[in-house]
């Protein structure tokens, strides 16, 4: 597939712009998204907004004074057609004598619990930033449309996100990547290309329905635009009345913080607990979410039940408790809450094993402990066999799912430990009990089936899948300690 060169409208004698290049100039003196004289370092993956936006200010280049550059980022997720974007972009980056760079980036070894998307992302924007240092671009322009935003804004809306989740995307960010097409629809853009005659590519993953995004796009917002002709427009206008709402309060939280929140010399910060409990319950989200994000590598947002559990720990008066983060934890102390960050040897002790799906019946090798872990069906007769075993369950396997997946304990996981009468426990409150390490919680392995936590190995039972008179399937789950141990 190649790249025609767009259509130029002449008029008197005098070039003119499309109407779509008026609006797209309009955004970017609007919203300051970058000067004239600049150098801008374009995403393109090939697709028809990255490809619309590469065309459009190439058309700005000359009047605007800008110095352009491509950059295309292969992941080799999708093989020969991934490799056929790289060269159709490479053609018609050749084609408009704009200077083109391309860089491949590996995907699948990313931080455990982040999806390929997100990863993908990740990757993608430090890279870009890294080759805007390079070449000294002074922004980084990518292909972001308005119905992008409205799509991220249902996304998070759907996820029960607040003002943060709901002001989508923002038309500058970090200063230095723009959206200059944060104002145009994906209608607009695929009419602009049909007419100038540019061709583009289409990524085959946008039409697979097991990404939620592309749920969103094919099913949700058709029906909204023909409820609401003008939902994408609206979506985008509580977008940005969001994201206003939003930076005042951030602001308002930042100089709290200033005033009230000290560093500690371990590592961390604390913070008055009676201030804290005193402020509206918005700004006492807004502060503890600024703090667990200080402690992110990647300043990334919290989740918000860990958000909540801190919450709940400070509103109850005179209690002083623990809460695990993924960096650290927050200690609620009596005076102060103490957002506390590992130190190396901390955090290398607490990096827990990958989760694992265990068949039935089957076994595996739990990384954190080198314990084995083994299920299996068993028949009435055997079990009455059995001599009662710490390290070994029976369960009513005809009252629960599959699959079983062995993994670490998790901020705000509960269970009906069995003896408990159907009350429910949080895992740290157990932990807490055994007088267990921080270190050590993180290695002990739970097996967890789609109803629920079955079994903290080694320790207590969830009584919700205890065998009964009417069980006619039992299954055990057996764990066999470490090969080392076994030999001493």
């Amino acid at each position: 597939m190649t790249a025609t060169a767009p259509v130029v409208v002449q008029k008197g004698g005098r070039k003119t712009w499309p109407a779509l290049l008026h609006r797209v100039v309009q955004t970017v003196r609007s919203r300051g998204l970058f000067d004239r004289g600049q150098h801008v370092l374009i995403a393109v993956s090939g697709g028809p907004d990255s490809i619309a936006l590469l065309s459009l200010l190439h058309r700005l280049r000359l009047s605007w004074r800008l110095t352009l550059t491509a950059v295309h980022f292969n992941y080799g997720l999708r093989g020969e057609e991934s490799d056929a974007d790289q060269a159709f972009v490479e053609t018609m980056c050749r084609r408009l004598d704009i200077p083109f760079q391309t860089m491949r980036l590996d995907v699948r070894r990313r931080v455990r619990g982040l999806s390929l998307q997100a990863a993908a992302r990740d990757l993608r924007y430090r890279a870009m930033n890294q080759i805007a240092q390079q070449c000294r671009a002074d922004r980084i322009a990518v292909g972001h449309t308005a119905n992008d935003q409205a799509e991220t804004v249902l996304l998070w809306m759907l996820r029960g996100a607040g003002l943060t989740g709901l002001s989508g995307m923002p038309a500058c960010r970090d200063g230095i990547v723009v959206r200059p097409l944060y104002e145009t629809r994906r209608d607009e853009i695929l009419a602009y290309l049909s007419r100038e005659g540019v061709l583009f590519r289409q990524d085959s993953s946008n039409d697979k329905p097991v990404y939620l995004r592309n749920k969103i796009r094919q099913d949700v917002i058709p029906v909204l635009q023909r409820l609401v002709p003008s939902a994408v427009d609206a979506l985008c206008r509580l977008a940005d009345l969001c994201r206003d709402d939003d930076r005042y309060l951030g602001e308002h939280v930042q100089a709290l913080c200033h005033l009230w929140v000290r560093p500690l010399p371990e590592g961390g910060w604390a913070i008055d607990r009676s201030f804290l409990q005193q402020v509206p319950v918005a700004v006492q989200r807004r502060i503890v979410r600024e703090l667990l994000r200080r402690g992110e590598s990647q300043r990334r947002s919290p989740r918000r039940d860990t958000v909540e559990l801190v919450l709940r720990a400070v509103a109850k008066q005179n209690v002083v408790s623990e809460v695990a983060i993924p960096s650290g934890w927050v200690a609620v102390g009596k005076d102060s809450v103490r957002f506390v960050q590992f130190n190396d040897a901390e955090r290398s002790l607490h990096c827990q094993p990958h989760p694992a799906i265990i068949t039935v019946p089957g076994s595996m090798t739990w990384a954190g402990t080198g314990q084995q872990i083994q299920v299996q069906e068993v028949t009435r007769q055997q079990i009455a066999s059995m001599v009662p075993a710490k390290d070994r369950i029976v369960i009513d396997a005809g009252r629960i799912s599959q699959p079983f997946v062995v993994r670490a304990w998790q901020a705000g996981d509960r269970f009906c430990p069995h003896g408990m009468k159907g009350r429910s426990k949080k895992i740290q409150d157990l932990f807490m009990d055994l007088k267990l390490s921080r270190a050590d919680r993180s290695r002990i392995p739970l097996v967890v089936a789609p109803e629920g936590i079955v079994w903290v190995v080694g320790y207590r039972q969830d009584e919700r899948w205890l065998v009964t008179p009417d069980t006619k399937r039992y299954m055990t789950l057996t764990v066999h300690p470490a090969r080392a141990e076994k030999e001493s």
